[in-house]
């Protein structure tokens, strides 16, 4: 990543930032403001992939550059189990984070959050395409409004299947609203208030867009005062994950990363997978809200969505032809499975294919899926000459292979 984040000497100085609001709201952000420098052209290279307009200057922070692309180019094809090609699927992703502002205190995590969340979301734990991300970050010079806007237009354009947009920053209370503060952002013209992003959201050809807001009053974000209209709920296909209800603000940790950013990344990583792997943005916010006490700043969750799409697939806990030749061995749900000694490798007399079975039985244990039966373990279930039944999560995905779901 390079000169795109701060270096460790630049996060020293941030040491006691301890949250993402303005004028003094989070006590632990009065280090002054940023001098706005940047790092050159770094940035620019990253976005010009897609990003329609992107700042750029080797001399003056103020200096911009326009570049367009094709964001076609950037398509991603998915073959189907016998080879045969599908419909190409497309997945944009935009990361925002900005430390440094004009005229409002300095943070010091937000470009560290981006920097650990682009490698998850751009590729799967096997190593495989997911998201196409461009960042834009206030390390590598100025994130300002007309920027900001620019890449956001270019991340709803059309061809795009999904569009995730996050961001870390500071976060300043509107009316029933509000705004996610750019570096040149002012007490009258803060940034970009989140029903412009809102507009261009309801307006936007992409069917599933997924907004994730790391900064201060973000609960507020998706409000039915800022649909218009006679509008009284969000665009199908769209979900927004918050850090903090429409009162709160955000903390930021002594690691210089933001707290529910730190927690996402842990979620990404696999905390919030299901058996098979896959994480969706319910999914996070399930294992984010459990994360949060009473007191604590509260994540919010927003949908307007009819299924669940997968936003990045992580070690299963079960191979899924695993998952399929154990749920075999129970012709019903609550199907009892006989066990006896032949199954355990140990034991005598030995028969290969129960102990090929009783592996994949001791799988589904692990994964929560199988108990045995009167017994504490598996190994005296079958010595003993018990049983083992599906769990009520093994049910569930004994349901989902009889249905050919899955």
């Amino acid at each position: 990543m390079g000169s795109n984040y701060l270096s460790e000497g630049q996060q020293d100085e941030f040491a006691d930032c301890s949250g993402r609001t303005l004028y003094g709201k989070c006590y632990g952000c009065r280090k002054g403001n940023s001098d706005g420098k940047g790092a050159g052209c770094s940035r620019l290279r990253r976005l010009r992939r897609w990003c329609g307009h992107v700042q750029h200057s080797a001399s003056r922070p103020s200096a911009q550059s326009h570049r367009s692309v094709d964001l076609a180019e950037r398509r991603r094809t998915h073959r189907s189990g016998h080879g045969g090609r599908q419909k190409r699927v497309v997945k944009r992703a935009l990361l925002v984070g900005i430390d440094e502002y004009a005229n409002f205190n300095r943070l010091a995590g937000c470009c560290n959050d981006v920097k650990a969340l682009e490698p998850l979301l751009a590729r799967h734990a096997d190593s495989t395409k997911n998201f196409d991300c461009a960042a834009l970050v206030s390390a590598s010079g100025p994130v300002k409004r007309d920027a900001f806007i620019s890449a956001l237009d270019s991340l709803l354009a059309p061809s795009a299947n999904v569009a995730l947009l996050y961001f870390a920053g500071h976060g300043m209370q509107l009316t029933n609203d509000v705004a996610l503060v750019t570096t040149d952002g002012t007490a009258a013209t803060p940034g970009v208030s989140f029903s412009e992003i809102l507009t261009k959201i309801q307006h936007s050809q992409v069917p599933e867009v997924i907004v994730v807001l790391d900064c201060c009053f973000s609960g507020a974000a998706g409000g039915v005062p800022q649909l218009g209209g006679a509008a009284a709920s969000i665009k199908s296909g769209v979900t927004m994950l918050s850090a903090s209800r429409s009162d709160q603000t955000a903390a930021e940790t002594a690691a210089h990363r933001g707290l529910f950013s730190t927690y996402l990344c842990a979620a990404l990583e696999g905390g919030a997978a299901d058996t098979l792997g896959n994480i969706t943005v319910a999914g996070l916010y399930a294992y984010l809200s459990e994360l949060f006490g009473a007191w604590d700043q509260r994540p919010t969750f927003k949908a307007n969505v009819d299924r669940l799409h997968q936003l990045r697939q992580a070690e299963p806990a079960m191979a899924l032809s695993h998952l399929r030749h154990m749920l075999a061995l129970f012709p019903t749900a609550d199907y009892i499975l006989p066990l006896d000694p032949a199954y355990e490798p140990d034991v005598e007399p030995h028969d290969e294919k129960k102990e090929a079975d009783f592996g994949m039985l001791q799988k589904g244990r692990s994964a929560k899926l199988i108990n045995p039966v009167g017994e504490d373990h598996l190994y005296f279930a079958a010595v003993r000459s018990r049983g083992c039944q599906l769990t009520a999560l093994g049910q569930h995905y004994w349901q989902l292979v009889q249905k050919d779901l899955i």
